[in-house]
């Protein structure tokens, strides 16, 4: 006789299983089926001077308005006693100085002191130089100067947490300098200077660096930023910016060859961020040009990143400058253009050749490798082509070898960008820089945005991109999981889409005038973000090449019927290793099975890994004083022959690796 109730059972056993299985995201990944090499250049960074990230941040240096230089000379110094402001100093282009003279009582005190960049931070125990270039201004003995760096009290009383004396006894122009060790940490000291003789001094070119610099340089980088840099693992770095490239005016642009030799000698430029937003004005915020392109050539090969240098087209920014006078005429080009031509030169050139041997004078014999160059930063209208057109036929002629570097303006799609893109297809670059600062329902709907670009034209450079929140224009983690799902699509076509950069990259949190950005940092310390840990996730698992993945045989793009699902693969040949990244964007946990196909017969797929990125708070993300809310987290994971089975949690990144092996 049947047995009714296990009959049952089991009917009802196999239609759960069954409507399990319906309720599955089945994605299918073929091992076998290598598309598209992943340059090295694919995932970088871009670094532009805006929110304090050059002076007052990246560049170590701690004294502001150094020699100055600045409009309002004294801008950042307080003096007391007898100080005054002379012109006639030993360097060319930062010719003011400060003359120190007895106050003619022995119980009045003259001096100076600087208030650094939203205060000068010190960490105990840790060394600091000094360094001024001085003279005696008169045929007389030895003077004194004392350097304090002193402790603000709210009460009004003030200590110094670190003291020495220089004495200055030449009457020729010298640098002096002297390492000092601050008995307490303060973010808010300041630098103060008293002339401690009767004799009077001259004192230019006042400096304040931490001697636990990136690498030791002197001239050096905040070490903790760029370690954050460093640990991205970035296949490009480019610099300088940006909008700053163009300046507010043409006076105002950045300008490469202002910003090498000794630093002394380089002289001051205007950011054209000061001033650009009133709810976030910053009147004393100027380019040093300390942080310069040897520097930024330098800081590329020891993160391991291409220099990709963005210079000026003759263009001041658009914005702005809407007359024809605002900017450079075509047939005066002539100077931006050998720029061009001479920063190549600087780069790459021989030892013998003029800018290659001042880059040989400046520390670096061996050629920088410069592969590519950018010309021109978000330029529109048929003013950009033509100037990028005489750029693009000096540097075919000259420097054929060299890959160039247009844009298709300010906007990731209207009435500019269709222009733009068969221009430069006319004009044969090789990339073209796509900008998308654009909310969440843009970043939804774009991974699949270059399934379907033009593969015989110019690959595609992503160089500026953030989700930015509708009513929520700062860091939060939902932000960067879109940015995640978007850079599937990226991934997935990295046969057109050879790099892309997140922006900004720096922010000081009492000097910010755009947001969001990658990493925060105040004057001792930084924060990763949640968007940085995105990056840094891709940039980890980039593979060498891409894999065929779809669902219901169709890519994983967050479409009609997918969940809310975007996923992409690679394969690392370094490792022989699969790596899957599924997003999930949903608010709800999705069952997934990732099934793997084209493996030999001895082939078989080993347990792996998952990487993690997930917070419950959309809101939540990583602060100075809480940096590890949102931190990728790492697992073990087993897979069943050749398929894996999982939930993924509502609102995750996950990132998938499995080895291959015999």
């Amino acid at each position: 006789m049947m047995n009714y109730k296990l009959l049952i059972g089991t009917v009802v056993f196999v239609i759960a299983s069954n409507a399990m299985r319906s309720q599955t995201n089945e994605m299918y990944i073929n091992v076998t089926k290598k598309s598209a090499t992943v340059q090295p250049t694919m995932y970088g960074l871009f670094f532009e001077d805006i929110n304090y990230g050059a002076d007052g941040g990246l560049y170590a240096e701690l004294v502001k308005n150094r020699s100055f230089e600045f409009p309002q000379n004294l801008m950042a110094w307080k003096t007391f006693g007898k100080v005054d402001l002379l012109a006639d100093g030993p360097f060319e282009r930062n010719p003011h100085y400060v003359r120190l003279s007895y106050p003619e009582h022995e119980h009045k005190r003259t001096g100076l002191e600087n208030e650094g960049y939203f205060g000068i931070g010190l960490k105990k125990g840790e060394e600091y130089r000094f360094s001024v270039w001085a003279r005696l201004p008169e045929e007389t003995k030895a003077a004194k100067i004392r350097v304090e760096l002193v402790k603000p009290n709210s009460q009004g009383e003030e200590h110094a947490i670190a003291s020495q004396e220089i004495v200055i006894d030449s009457k020729e122009w010298k640098k002096y300098q002297i390492l000092m060790k601050p008995q307490i940490t303060e973010a808010k000291s300041i630098l103060r200077i008293f002339l401690a003789s009767q004799t009077p001094v001259d004192l230019e070119h006042i400096s304040l660096f931490p001697v636990d610099t990136w690498k030791g340089h002197e001239n050096g980088l905040r070490k903790d930023l760029v370690q954050a840099l460093a640990d991205i693992k970035p296949g490009i770095f480019r610099f300088p910016g940006g909008c700053i490239v163009e300046g507010t005016d043409l006076n105002t642009r950045y300008d490469w060859k202002k910003t090498i030799g000794p630093v002394e000698n380089r002289p001051l430029n205007e950011n054209r961020w000061h001033y650009t937003f009133q709810h976030r004005f910053y009147p004393d915020y100027y380019q040093s040009y300390g942080l310069g392109f040897y520097e930024f050539f330098v800081l590329s090969e020891e993160i391991g990143a291409e220099p990709l240098p963005v210079l000026s087209c003759g263009l001041a920014c658009q914005f702005q400058n809407n007359k024809p006078e605002a900017h450079v005429p075509v047939s005066d080009l002539g100077p931006y253009i050998q720029d061009a031509l001479d920063l190549i030169e600087f780069a790459n050139g021989d030892v013998q050749s003029t800018w290659g041997k001042i880059r040989a004078e400046m520390g670096h014999p061996e050629p920088f490798n410069l592969k590519v160059i950018a010309v021109g930063n978000e330029q529109w209208g048929p003013e950009y082509p033509e100037r990028l057109e005489a750029f693009v036929n000096a540097i075919r002629k000259t420097c054929p070898e060299i890959r160039i570097i247009g844009s298709s303006g300010p906007d990731s799609e209207g009435k500019q960008f269709d222009y733009l893109w068969p221009e430069m297809k006319r004009l044969n670059v090789d990339l073209v820089d796509e900008h998308f600062y654009r909310p969440e329902n843009w970043f939804l709907t774009q991974a699949g945005r270059y399934d379907n670009y033009d593969r015989k034209g110019p690959k595609v450079f992503a160089g500026e991109y953030a989700c930015h929140g509708k009513g929520k224009k700062w860091n939060h983690f939902h932000a960067s999981l879109l940015e995640a799902a978007f850079m599937t699509g990226l991934e997935r076509n990295a046969d057109i889409v050879h790099m892309a950069t997140y922006a900004p990259l720096l922010a000081h949190v009492e000097g910010w005038q755009w947001r969001p950005d990658m990493i925060w940092f105040d004057n001792l310390n930084c924060v990763r973000t949640a968007s940085y840990y995105v990056q840094q996730l891709y940039s980890h698992n980039k593979g060498s090449h891409v894999l065929s993945l779809t669902m219901n045989q169709k890519p994983v793009t967050g479409a009609e019927n997918q969940n809310g699902l975007f996923a992409s693969a690679v394969w690392e040949e370094e490792t022989n290793t699969v790596i899957v990244k599924v997003v999930n964007t949903s608010g709800e946990k999705q069952a997934i099975a990732l099934n793997f196909s084209g493996l030999k017969k001895r082939e078989i797929l080993k347990d792996g890994t998952c990487i993690r990125l997930h917070s419950d708070n959309s809101d939540a993300d990583n602060t100075l004083e809480q940096p590890s809310v949102i931190f990728p987290q790492e697992s073990r994971i087993s897979i069943d022959k050749n398929g894996f089975h999982t939930e993924l949690e509502a609102n995750t990144f996950a990132v998938y690796r499995f080895e291959v092996s015999d």
